[in-house]
């Protein structure tokens, strides 16, 4: 059966790169779901995928009843694999709404752009440096 616990444990551990960096990412303050305060409803989907869609129940509705927040998952034909993807959706979405710029995401992006920074600033080094060298090699100004 699938458990709230592995479903969190499974979000902090999701998000880690594959390299070690020099900032890290802190998921101690990444909400935790309890099986009480949701109500998840399975109704007919929509969309490609013919019969197998239409007739079966494999949209997931998924209500946190202390926020309010409801969260539609029909991303495969799968039920098992809805109400995972559903759950995981919604611990997100109560990260950034509880914790805004120290959730997991924010987090993510910030680090993101520190290596885009990066890599812009190596790319304009590289350029002049080249530049440079082909000056005094051949004299040549571009």
């Amino acid at each position: 059966m699938l458990t709230i616990v592995k479903i969190a444990s499974a979000f902090r551990s999701f998000q880690r790169p594959l390299f070690r960096l020099k900032t890290t990412i802190d998921t101690s303050k990444v909400p935790t779901l309890r099986e009480e305060d949701l109500e998840e409803m399975f109704v007919r989907g929509s969309g490609p995928g013919g019969q197998a869609v239409a007739k079966t129940n494999n949209k997931v509705v998924l209500t946190h009843k202390p926020s309010g927040m409801v969260i539609q998952c029909h991303s495969s034909r799968s039920l098992f694999k809805n109400r995972e993807e559903a759950r995981r959706l919604l611990i997100v979405k109560l990260d950034e709404m509880e914790n805004g710029d120290q959730s997991v995401e924010a987090q993510q992006r910030r680090i993101d752009n520190k290596k885009h920074q990066e890599a812009t600033r190596r790319k304009t080094k590289r350029q002049e440096m080249k530049k440079a060298w082909k000056e005094r090699e051949f004299g040549q100004k571009e």
